[in-house]
């Protein structure tokens, strides 16, 4: 069992607000907040240099926004994991967020035991999202399926583990279920990104359940 704690920054410009999340993650025994800084600059310089398990990065940021700080971030350190905290929830933001590589997407008024619990997910290789922006995925990804070629088509194994993490299972949970060791899982997520041309798992989860007309139990 994991017992190490999950470390986390923020990124956040309101200080009050900024102060607020501190405060709350402080209250989880197994989360640590490393720090939290007030513009996407910062977080470009303080995120690579403590590298954090999780960060937590709203969208409007003075100068260098939200979402470009996650573009840049998710370039130069793919396995960092990022959601998005945010009072936004059109779905400009976000899929440009997910295009931008962000893990889940959750809003400020998240109460405490679910950022909690995000935290824990898309450290376990959750995706987390709240039921509405999960439905506001699934509207943009449901539209008339295109023709696959053979390089297209997931196996039944990457059926299996795509359904699994569509239903909020983590790694290890897919893999006792199946199994398979951990980095198989892993390989298994990367080559379902490849074939549904998707930069990562949320994104490569809310196509599938879009397509298959369903919301994932989030």
């Amino acid at each position: 069992m994991d017992t190490a704690k999950k470390t986390v920054i923020v990124v956040e410009d309101d200080l009050l607000l900024q102060r607020e999340i501190v405060d709350i993650l402080s209250r989880a025994p197994d989360i640590e907040c490393l720090l939290a800084v007030g513009s996407g600059e910062e977080a470009l310089i303080k995120i690579p240099a403590r590298k954090p398990d999780v960060v937590l990065m709203d969208i409007k940021l003075p100068g260098l926004s939200g979402i470009d700080c996650v573009k840049i971030l998710k370039n130069n350190n793919p396995a960092i994991e990022i959601i998005m905290l945010t009072v936004y929830q059109n779905y400009e933001n976000i899929f440009e967020a997910l295009k931008a590589g962000a893990n889940g997407y959750l809003l400020k008024a998240t109460d405490p035991n679910t950022l909690y619990d995000a935290i824990r997910n898309v450290y376990s290789g959750g995706a987390p999202f709240t039921g509405y922006i999960a439905r506001k995925i699934a509207e943009n990804f449901r539209e008339p399926p295109k023709v696959q070629g053979d390089d297209e088509v997931l196996t039944k194994r990457e059926l299996q583990v795509l359904d699994m993490l569509s239903t909020g299972c983590m790694y290890k949970d897919v893999g006792a279920e199946l199994g398979i060791g951990y980095e198989t899982v892993k390989t298994h997520v990367r080559n379902i990104c490849a074939k549904l041309h998707v930069r990562n798992r949320t994104a490569a989860i809310a196509k599938h359940f879009a397509t298959t007309k369903s919301v994932p139990r989030l």
